[in-house]
């Protein structure tokens, strides 16, 4: 946002910006349709963390400017932080508008006030809002004026603090500014053209946390600038700020543990369930990775109890203040994507993507393989299977070390080829007799079904291996020819065909070779018979 290292909160906010926007994108399902309504729920909740704090900041800017005095230099800043917390409220309840809209237009929840998929799937309504109506550019237009509001503000006091746009185009974005396909796109078709009304909610929620962002800079920027601090207080609170009190598994919780009536100049010591945490300006810096649930609730949360503790000099002597927070465990859901996904073909390749959604950027997955193998791809989630010979085959998706879960599948056999005669011309029409005395070149294919040939090509090479080509007159065999190949050499059996003969061809093995390049026999336990009689 301005210049400077980036706080974690503000990592945080703009990772979860990048992920919901690349989001928007995708086709998704019903339950990661209801994670955008979690995600949504969280960020609200963070909202009113930030404003909570943003509000106490600004009593806290009056309190002390009075307590040293009411300075000259000083008086004009309790104003200045007034203005900046009208300002965002302002910019923060149009986008409040915005978001209720999209609810009431789309019919998103029902009479229990339950979210409805089949609303929150819709992706005309936004365009048409946001797009057709114009309210996606008179939203960029407030958004990315909102910043400059706020720096002009900070100058009529003398603190000089610039902030970036907050509502982009995708070229200004860092990764899509390089892709040809989105890099185009301008805010409003980046983020609300043909984007689910459960993702847009969800994003809206996020913007309303950039700008509570920018105004607790902007603030800190004001307390900064106040002579030295007195705090006078005779109430305390321990409390959380968290990014989100909902977080999938195998992602990182992060927040703040503070005193609400605590100053930079105090030196507390924090703990979470134990562990000691790291203090800065008054604030304890939380981030640890969420293990995994036993169990999760039908809506795939898990509920989870954080226990801070801060000691802190009151009146002269050491007091510990605890705090229990609340928060949810995501169940993250593992999506797999392959031609093939149903069932995966023994002892072949199977190409799979597992995709892991709710973890975003942090997905760093690992897999491990019961009654098979695999061979990792070059991007994260790109797997190759190599299942056994029959029975099921389970993949274990970890991310980061922490297990996610299972999927598992049958093994399905390798459907028989079909064998087929052509000679120099294409294939054989086994329907008539062949002029006498037969063809003057004969070949033998082993041909692979069609849905396994088109999604396994590197596993569905067969071929003739074995087998015999006979001369019958009258049914009794006259010459017989042995197949070792696709091309068979049948030109002695020919010499002696005449019309009326019939020319039998008997395959006993097929074999196939798989894409590391064995060859895999298989012997016929029923002959395949092909019969082509000679006119």
């Amino acid at each position: 946002m301005a210049g400077g290292k980036e706080t974690p909160r503000q990592r945080m906010i703009g990772m979860m910006y990048l992920v919901l926007t690349a989001l928007l994108a995708l086709q998704v399902s019903n339950q990661i349709l209801q994670k955008f309504v979690l995600l949504n729920d969280g960020l609200e909740r963070t909202s009113k963390n930030f404003i909570g704090k943003n509000e106490f900041t600004v009593t806290s800017i009056a309190n002390t400017v009075e307590q040293q005095g009411n300075n000259e230099r000083d008086v004009p800043k309790v104003a200045a932080a007034q203005e900046v917390r009208k300002t965002t409220a302002e910019v923060y309840a149009y986008l409040e508008s915005l978001k209720q809209e999209l609810i009431t237009v789309s019919d998103a929840k029902n009479e229990q006030g339950q979210f409805k998929n089949s609303a929150l799937k819709n992706v005309d309504i936004p365009g048409n809002i946001f797009n057709n109506n114009k309210k996606g550019f008179e939203m960029q237009e407030k958004l990315n004026a909102y910043p400059k509001q706020v720096s002009t503000i900070l100058k009529s006091v003398g603190i000089d603090m610039e902030f970036e746009d907050i509502a982009k185009d995708a070229k200004d974005i860092e990764i899509f500014r390089n892709d040809p396909d989105v890099r185009n796109k301008n805010f409003v078709f980046l983020n609300f053209v043909k984007s689910p009304v459960g993702a847009v909610m969800a994003l809206i929620s996020q913007y309303q946390n950039e700008v509570l962002n920018i105004e607790s800079e902007a603030l800190s920027a004001v307390t900064s600038s106040i002579g030295t601090f007195y705090f006078k207080s005779d109430v305390f609170k321990a409390s959380v700020a968290a990014n989100s009190n909902v977080v999938a598994a195998g992602t990182k919780f992060e927040g703040n543990l503070f005193i609400a009536s605590s100053s930079s100049s105090a030196a507390p010591k924090m703990s979470v369930d134990g562990r000691e945490v790291r203090v800065v300006d008054g604030f304890g810096e939380i981030s640890f990775t969420v293990p995994p649930a036993g169990q999760y609730d039908d809506r795939g949360l898990a509920k989870r109890i954080l226990k801070g503790e801060i000691t802190v000099n009151i009146a002269g002597k050491d007091s510990t203040l605890t705090v229990d927070y609340e928060y949810f465990v995501a169940q993250p859901v593992i999506r797999v994507t392959s031609e093939v996904v149903n069932q995966l073909y023994a002892d072949c390749a199977n190409d799979l993507m597992i995709d892991v959604p709710a973890l975003g950027n942090s997905y760093a997955p690992d897999f491990t393989i019961s009654n098979g193998t695999s061979i990792k791809g070059q991007k994260p989630g790109q797997l190759t299977v190599i299942p056994g010979s029959s029975g099921k085959v389970v993949i274990g998706v970890s991310s980061g070390g922490n297990k996610i879960g299972d999927v598992s599948y049958d093994i399905k056999p390798v459907p028989a080829p079909t064998i087929r005669l052509f000679d120099g011309r294409g294939p054989i029409d086994l329907s008539q007799a062949y002029p006498a005395p037969g063809p003057s070149s004969l070949i033998v294919e082993a041909l692979p079904e069609v849905n396994f040939g088109r999604t396994m090509a590197r596993d569905a090479n067969f071929e003739v291996s074995g087998g015999e080509v006979i001369l019958l007159r009258s049914e009794v065999p006259r010459e017989r020819v042995a197949i070792s190949g696709k091309n068979v050499a049948i030109r002695n059996l020919l010499a002696a065909a005449r019309a009326g003969d019939g020319i039998v061809v008997r395959v006993t093995e097929v074999t196939r070779t798989n894409f590391r390049g064995n060859k895999i026999r298989t012997t016929l336990t029923t002959p395949e018979i092909i019969r082509l009689q000679i006119k």
